[in-house]
This record gives C-alpha cells, sequence and structure tokens, in this order.
C-alpha cells in the first residue's frame, strides 16, 4: 500500500520576533492575546523569542538563540515580512540588528514600538551615534507601528522619511463578573513595583485617604521592591490598608478586577498599558496618569479620570470622587467597557495587523 507522502511545513509569511510568551511583561500580554485569537494561524506567524526573564546568562542564551533562529528562517525561508517587538535599550538594539539581518535578506520589516521610556531614550540617552541609528532604523522599516497618533507624530517628527502605522495594543473582551464581588474602597494597581510607575504616589495618596475611607484596601499585583514599598507603608502607618499578592496570573488577575471597586495606574511613563487596557474591559473606572498614550484611550470624566504625573494630592482627589459617588463610578466602568468594545477588542486590532502583513507580502485578503 502507498503511503501518501508528508506534506512539508508551509514557511511563515511573517516572523515574529519578541520576549518569551512565559514571560510576565507587557509584550508578552500583547503577543500572546494576539496568538490566543488565532492571528498566528490566520497570517502564517512564526514566533522567535529573543529574550527571556531569569539571569545574566539566561537572557544571552535567549538572545543567542533567538538571532541563530532570526538569521536561519531569514535567510532559509524567506518570510515575506519580519516583525519586531521593541522598545528602549537592550531590547532596541537586539530589535535592531535583527531587522537590519532581515533587510539584508529582503524581507520586509515592522519596528514595533512598545514601551513609555522610548522618548527619553532616543532624544535624552542615546550619543549622536545612536540617535542616528536610532533613526536609521525607524527610516529604513517598511512600517513603524505605534500605540497612538502622539508616539506616531513624535517618530514621524525624530524620523521625517519613516512611515508610521497606528496600532492599539488589544485586550480580549471577558465575561463581566458579578458586581457584587466588588468590595467598597478597594483599589487595585496592577504592574511593576517600582517608582517610575507611581506606587509611592499612590502610597501617598492612601495615607491622605485612609481617615475618611475605614474601608480603603491598596492591593499592588506585581513584582519589584514589595520590601521597599512595605516600609513605605509602614511609614504611613498603612500596614495594614494594603495588600502585596506578587505577580498575578490571568486566573488571579480577573479575580482581584472582580474585587476591585475601581483600578488605579499612577505611572511616570507609559505607552498604552495593558494593566489599563485589561481593567477598562472588565468594565471598571480606572484613574490615571495622563502620560504617553493614555489621554488617548481615556478621555477624562468620560470613560475615566486623569491626573498628572507625581502628584499624590490630585491623585487622591481623583480617587476620592470616584470611590464616593457610585453614579460617577458607573458611568465611567460602563463608558470604559464600551471604548474597549469599539476600538481595542482583539478582533479589531488582529484586523489591522492582518491588512499591514497583507499589503506588505503583496497577497489579497
Amino acid at each position: 500500500m502507498l503511503q501518501r507522502p508528508i506534506a512539508k511545513a508551509q514557511a511563515p509569511r511573517v516572523l515574529m520576533v519578541g520576549t518569551a510568551l512565559e514571560g510576565r511583561g507587557g509584550v508578552a500580554a500583547v503577543v500572546s492575546v494576539l496568538r490566543r485569537h488565532g492571528l498566528f494561524e490566520r497570517e502564517r506567524v512564526r514566533y522567535v523569542a529573543t529574550h527571556a526573564e531569569g539571569s545574566r546568562g539566561a537572557k544571552l542564551k535567549s538572545a543567542l538563540s533567538g538571532l541563530s533562529a532570526t538569521v536561519r528562517i531569514c535567510l532559509g525561508q524567506r518570510p515575506a515580512v519580519v516583525h519586531a517587538h521593541a522598545s528602549s535599550h537592550a531590547s532596541f538594539l537586539r530589535k535592531s540588528a535583527l531587522l537590519l539581518i532581515a533587510r539584508l535578506a529582503g524581507c520586509n520589516t515592522i519596528f514595533h514600538l512598545h514601551g513609555g521610556g522610548f522618548r527619553k531614550y532616543a532624544t535624552e540617552e542615546a550619543g549622536p551615534v545612536l540617535r542616528r541609528w536610532i533613526g536609521h532604523t525607524l527610516a529604513r522599516s517598511s512600517v513603524v507601528i505605534t500605540l497612538s497618533e502622539g508616539w506616531a507624530d513624535f517618530v514621524q517628527a525624530f524620523a521625517p522619511s519613516s512611515h508610521v502605522a497606528v496600532v492599539p495594543n488589544s485586550v480580549p473582551l471577558p465575561a463581566l463578573a458579578d458586581p457584587a464581588l466588588a468590595q467598597p474602597q478597594r483599589v487595585l494597581y496592577l504592574g511593576r513595583l517600582e517608582a517610575a510607575k507611581g506606587v509611592f504616589e499612590l502610597l501617598a495618596a492612601g495615607a491622605q485617604l485612609a481617615p475618611r475611607f475605614p474601608l480603603l484596601r491598596l492591593v499592588f499585583g506585581g513584582e519589584g521592591d514589595a520590601q521597599a514599598l512595605r516600609r513605605r507603608a509602614t511609614e504611613l502607618g498603612l500596614d495594614e490598608r494594603i495588600e502585596l499578592p506578587g505577580w498575578l496570573g490571568a486566573r488571579e488577575r480577573d479575580a482581584e478586577l472582580a474585587k476591585a471597586e475601581l483600578f488605579c495606574l499612577p505611572s511616570h511613563a507609559e505607552g498604552l498599558p495593558m494593566s489599563m487596557l485589561e481593567a477598562m474591559a472588565a468594565r471598571k473606572a480606572v484613574v490615571v496618569t495622563e502620560v504617553g498614550a493614555v489621554p488617548e484611550a481615556v478621555r477624562d470624566g468620560d470613560n475615566g479620570l486623569l491626573v498628572p504625573p507625581r502628584d499624590a494630592q490630585a491623585l487622591a482627589g481623583a480617587l476620592a470622587q470616584v470611590m464616593m459617588d457610585p453614579a460617577l463610578r458607573e458611568r465611567l466602568a460602563g463608558c470604559a467597557r464600551a471604548t474597549i468594545e469599539r476600538h481595542y477588542s482583539t478582533e479589531v486590532v488582529c484586523g489591522q495587523l492582518s491588512t499591514i502583513y497583507r499589503e506588505l507580502a503583496g497577497v489579497g485578503r
């Protein structure tokens, strides 16, 4: 009996490179959402990790392995598009080198910009040679994807010949939790436990609010300098008011969102934070700082409240306003969910990426 030959695996149309998907950062969350929604299968995407969390040795091993795989795929399988998720510093250097290899192999390239610190990195921290290389990388990319119009304007000004497309981060729309699960005056933060995320301003705001709100709880979900946060909470008399559950997986995150009365992210700088979008998708009122792409997603007084960064007093005032006014809280939460449905759903964003891929690859939809 003759056996049918085993079909050779199709070469990828798109090679996507970024951080390991089992990681705990925003890029891993973004890409994982796209994969779960079927983008990889629909557009023949192959994913290569070029960064992993862990020791310096583990990071070096991941970088070298990712470099080797990228070279092998670009030269051997010639994907039409190489799509790199990048931010600043080492992430930019790794991805810019990989995109150079991809261009030399004749591939179209996408530089997908994440991270709120890129403007400072490109304009202040980088020396003249590195600034020229950043501009060259942006200009030579087939497409630069930014998360917002504001970031698109920056890229266009920094590298005028670059071709920019705005594609926001996306989140799935979860089933809504029972409103009865929400605990009064419970404020949830999700992110790194570090000063740049505004966690110490949130503690300072909590100290101002504690005398007026006897049920106040500040929940800090994430990894980082938990000891410094605990020490500062003790100094402010908030020992019994804070919870530090550590990093939260998807199930634990959803449980904490269900219990929270509102969500707060008082960062000093941001791109388009996934944790904020997840909170909005979960139909929570959000109090966030007016940094990065946040003001393009959150309209003050409509689907959330915006406050200046590094301003604990303004933060305390906004948190108090939401906690004291159930009608306001309900309106903000409802509009937040509607915003995600209209502009940030996975269906919408995957469609935008598919269009870019197919235009670069010269194939029809």
